[in-house]
This record gives C-alpha cells, structure tokens and sequence, in this order.
C-alpha cells in the first residue's frame, strides 16, 4: 500500500504523457529512475571508471531521445487498473472491521433514506437530522444508530421502524412526537435498542412497551404526567432515567409506578411537582436529583433503604430546618449533598463519607465547628487519614455568614481545600 501511495504522489500535476520528454521529467521531479542515470553518467566520465549498462527504462529510442514518457504513461494505466481493485479491498477491510459483509454494506448503503445522509465510513449509522422531516423513513435493516432529532416528526410507526431490530441508539429529540403518535409495534421492533431520547416533545406518558434491553431512556421536557403501571417491568437493564421538565406529582412516582427497574443507578426528577421525596426508589439508585420542586421535608429513615446513595441534589426546593432531622444524612454514604437555594438557617449534619456540601442562597446565619464535626472535638487529631471527615468543598455564599472562618472548621475537616462564603 505504500508503493501504491508512492506512486500517486508522482503523478500528482499535469499529465506527463502530454509532456515532451524533457518537460516531463522537469515536472514530475527527480525519480528513482533519474537518480541511477546521474549515477551510471557520474561513473561513465569519471577517470578509469567502468561504464555502466543503463536500465531497461532509460535506453535510447532510435532516434535518440530518452522517452521516459513512454514508462510513465504506461505505468499510469497500470495504476488506472488497479485502483478499483486496491479500492474495494479498502472497503472490504473497513466493512471487515465493523463485522459487516461486504454485500450488506453495500446493501446497506443501497437504502440510505434520500432524505438523510449515510457515510460509507460508518455505515451502521443514519443521519436525518434537521431536515424538517414530518415522518419517520424507511430505515435499512442494519442500521445501529439513527438520528432524528430538530424535526417536525409527529407519530412513531411501526412501518418506518420494521427493519430497525439492529437498532441500538435513537434520537428523536426536538420533534412534535405525542404520546398517541407512537404505535406499540414501534417499541418492540426495536428489539435490540440500548439507548433512547425523546427530550422536547409532546409526551404525556411513557411509551410502552419498552425495549427489554434498553440501559438509557431520558424523556426531559416533555408534558408527562402518568407512569403506567409495570411500564418498566422487566426492564433490569435500565441504568439512567431522565424525567426531569415534566408533570409528576407525589401520587405519580411511587413504589409500584418504579417497580422493575432492579438496575437503575441515575433517576432525574427534576423540575417536576414533587412535594415530597419519592418513594419506592431500587436499592441500586446512586444518582438522584430532585432540584426545582417544592419538596419541604424528607423522612427521617429515608436513606437507610438506598446503600448506594452517592450524589443528591435538592437545590431550589422548599426545605426548612424542621423538615431536614438531625441525622437523616449520617445514615447514608453520600459523597455529594446538593441543598442550595432552600430556607435552611443551620448547616445540617453529614456523614464522614461526605466530600461536597452545596448550601449556597439559604438562611444561615452562622457555621459551628465543633456542632456539624462528624467526630466529637477530642478527637480531632485522630483522624488525619481517609477514615476522618472527608469534607474537601464547602459552599456557604448568599447565606447572612461573615468571616473569620472558625477555627473548629477548619480543624475538624482537615480535608477541606475550599470555602465559599
């Protein structure tokens, strides 16, 4: 493949065979060819010097001209035929890579829908995005990833999807989709689907049924107001659901409404009408954000079911001291507690384990040391490993705190590498 490479980059320019001899090699530069004939003219004149045979490719014609011309022409069709082979077996190796026969490729590329746009370099991909598409086209039946989103596209069908069992990544985000326009036979076509958006539609539920296999489905900023029942049963490999921007309220997110989804790490709920914290939630939650609702307190024992709990968000809601118990958080391995924006006027207690605390934009109107330390102050000095308090982020501004920083503060979370107040 090199030689080949070679070769082209010195018939780049002009055509030489339209050249005379002369003005040729000028234009296609010194060569291999013209080297070893400086060489045989260097060892020819030189004194006691042997005179070399030319190379077949440079002796002189009849009338004594040098027609070089001749070799490159003839290699330059040489080359005009190998190319397509040289090319299809590119294409071959790159469909290789991607476990596609070279007939399914070309199968492939065959049914690109005219409205999008299908790269021979990936060919498991369809792109018809931003076309102001109203209807979902045909797809090919190896298609892996399709994306649809910034249209006008209203119903999902089962027609345009019927190939789609390959499919494993959808975007239809940004389109005019309602909850009616998706046909059943839709969702189980795609079969093999892992990933799917559908933020910035028309929504009122959650489509159903759902792919057994899919791992991602975020449906944000759409008008859902209902989770059918045993929507998501079934559905262990569900890792991130993202509902935040819609229409639930408390009676909407419950233990049954959530049932089977025994893998979810991320629940984003975010911007709802939660006035309380949701129940029922899988063991395996880690994520949870729960900003912009009007939640005003959170159960005492809320955290003892949710082992994994690691990152919590709660800014912009409606939470006073009364509704946060003294310890609700110490039961818990949070990593990352998010309380901005609420009506806290005291720093709430924390487990060792956590390493940012968010109370920015509260009531609070001082910090004490010693009363939210994790450990009692007499043992300050024996945690100065991972096992002490582990606080590295404090975030106090836009509450009524003014400096210095206690002393206690900054003994007992030796950790600490930013305050903000």
């Amino acid at each position: 493949m090199q030689c080949f490479q070679a070769q082209a980059w010195q018939l780049e320019g002009p055509d030489v065979s339209l050249l005379s001899p002369d003005a040729a090699a000028e234009r296609r530069g010194p060569t291999v060819m013209d080297g070893q004939k400086n060489q045989s003219e260097q060892n020819s004149s030189g004194t006691g010097g042997e005179l070399h045979t030319q190379t077949p490719f440079s002796h002189a014609s009849p009338d004594g001209t040098t027609p070089n011309y001749i070799f490159w022409r003839s290699r330059l069709i040489v080359i005009m035929e190998v190319f397509p082979v040289l090319f299809s077996l590119l294409l071959a190796s790159s469909v290789s890579s991607q476990d596609q026969p070279y007939e399914a490729f070309l199968r492939q590329l065959h049914a690109c829908p005219k409205e999008c746009r299908c790269p021979p370099s990936f060919p498991h991909a369809v792109y018809c995005e931003n076309r102001s598409l109203k209807t979902i086209p045909t797809i090919p039946p190896h298609t892996w990833y399709l994306y649809l989103q910034n249209n006008q596209i209203e119903v999902v069908s089962e027609q345009a999807l019927r190939n789609a069992t390959e499919l494993r990544w959808l975007n239809l985000n940004h389109n005019k989709i309602t909850s009616e326009g998706v046909d059943e036979g839709a969702m189980k076509a795609m079969s093999s689907l892992l990933h799917l958006y559908m933020d910035d539609n028309l929504l009122t539920t959650i489509p159903s049924p759902l792919p057994p296999p899919l791992e991602q489905l975020r449906l944000a900023r759409n008008k859902i107001s209902k989770i059918p029942p045993e929507v998501f049963s079934g559905m262990d490999h569900l890792s991130l659901l993202d509902l935040q921007g819609n229409k639930l309220e408390d009676d909407t997110v419950t233990e049954q409404s959530l049932k089977g989804l025994s893998g979810l790490v991320q629940l984003n709920l975010a911007k709802n009408s939660l006035k309380s914290m949701p129940g029922g939630l899988p063991l395996t939650t880690t994520q949870l954000f729960l900003d912009n609702n009007v939640i005003e307190k959170i159960p005492a024992n809320y955290f003892k079911g949710l082992p994994k709990m690691a990152f919590l968000r709660l800014n912009n809601n409606k939470l006073v001291d009364g509704g946060v118990p003294k310890n609700v958080f110490n039961n818990s391995n949070i990593l990352d507690l998010q309380l901005s924006h609420n009506q806290l006027t005291e720093v709430p207690r924390f487990p060792l384990t956590l390493e940012h605390l968010h109370l920015n934009h509260n009531k609070i109107k001082s910090v004490n040391g010693s009363e939210i330390c994790p450990v009692p102050p007499s043992q300050f000095y024996d945690y100065y490993d991972e096992s002490g308090p582990r606080l590295r982020y404090l975030r106090l501004d836009g509450n009524q705190i003014k400096p210095p920083i206690p002393r206690e503060l900054m003994m007992c979370f030796h950790l600490l590498r930013a305050i903000v107040i």
